[in-house]
């Protein structure tokens, strides 16, 4: 850019006109100045901040558009399907180990006479059943033992709202420790005739009787 003088009084239309005209071409170079550092300034942020997957020059961002100018509004967007399922609760390896073994069922029920209420004297009724599995060692044979014992309830007491249910802890198998006590085996042999049955409990288990 050329120095230039601004005539402080211009006198005629003249000078007024060429003072005008300089003023037009400065300020023409001044905002391609400013143009040309803008840009320099967003490509530098650019290399500086963005990825390699986004440095595309943004004039060529259109070209990715391309289906969407072509594509016809008037056409309706496919309908998705939805589907869903629900996944269903694996088996524990306990469950997987017992199911080929054969079952005895042992039931415990009150009475006839022993069915009353000692709360209101009403009777009593069958209301659940709580079962507890556990192992019976036999020499040569292995069977799972089922106890079923039967919880009752007053029909009088529940329209009342005063059952209270009670939860007992499983326990370990007793014919399993009978099993140990009286052959008396150490560890390392319990576990081994225990190993022969896939069903049975391992080493680990045998150290911990009362788990």
């Amino acid at each position: 850019m050329k120095n230039h003088t601004l005539n402080p009084t211009p006198t005629t239309i003249e000078d007024l006109q060429k003072e005008c005209d300089w003023l037009k071409k400065q300020n023409a170079e001044l905002t391609a100045k400013l143009k040309w550092y803008e840009e320099q300034f967003r490509l530098s942020q650019q290399r500086r901040f963005g990825s390699s997957s986004e440095r595309t020059n943004a004039d060529q961002l259109e070209l990715f558009n391309e289906a969407e100018v072509e594509a016809d509004p008037t056409v309706e967007e496919p309908t998705l399907e939805t589907i869903t399922y629900r996944r269903s609760k694996k088996r524990g390896h306990r469950e997987t180990l017992l199911e080929n073994l054969p079952v005895e069922t042992i039931e415990y029920r009150l009475p006839s006479e022993e069915q009353v209420c000692s709360c209101c004297g009403g009777s009593l009724h069958e209301m659940s059943t709580e079962i507890r599995q556990e192992l019976k060692i036999i020499p040569a044979e292995v069977k799972v033992v089922k106890h079923v014992r039967y919880v009752y309830s007053c029909r009088r007491c529940e329209r009342e709202e005063t059952s209270t249910p009670i939860v007992t802890a499983s326990m370990p198998a007793p014919s399993f420790r009978e099993f140990g006590f009286f052959f008396q085996y150490g560890l390392y042999h319990e576990s081994k005739i225990c190993g022969e049955h896939a069903s049975l409990p391992t080493r680990a288990t045998v150290c911990k009787p009362g788990d």
